[in-house]
């Protein structure tokens, strides 16, 4: 069970980061026309390799309650991270860092990243579905 349940996590951990950077870039697009505005994002490699690897730290240690009204322990997301600033190729008179060609390029490949994603885990789930039968 631990081994099945750390591959549908890595899986559950690649759809979340993906659909923030899909947020990220969205807000970037959004934000195009907005004087100063700093086009963010973050390097989505660094940021599942620190979420597999907290997974593997609490599946290491685990806590234990002492009475029926203490809450169990959890595991969590250390915070929302850290974003970066884009560093634009031309720049902007009015400070803008967003280049559209860039952001859209970057949002149609994390898309069909995502996508396949879900590919992956949709077809992992239906070979144990036909694994259990």
């Amino acid at each position: 069970m631990d081994k099945l349940d750390s591959a549908l996590r890595f899986h559950q951990e690649a759809l979340s980061l993906r659909a923030r950077r899909q947020e990220v870039l969205s807000a970037n697009i959004a934000n195009a026309d907005t004087p100063n505005y700093k086009a963010r994002d973050f390097d989505f490699s660094s940021r599942l390799s620190e979420a597999v690897e907290r997974g593997r730290q609490s599946m290491s240690m685990t806590m234990s309650t002492t009475s029926a009204r203490h809450m169990p322990g959890e595991a969590h997301a250390g915070g929302e991270g850290e974003l970066l600033y884009r560093t634009p190729a031309q720049s902007s008179i009015d400070g803008n860092t967003v280049e559209m060609d860039a952001e859209r390029v970057n949002f149609a490949d994390n898309a069909m990243r995502y996508e396949a994603n879900l590919t992956v885990l949709g077809a992992k789930i239906k070979s144990l579905l036909a694994a259990a039968q």
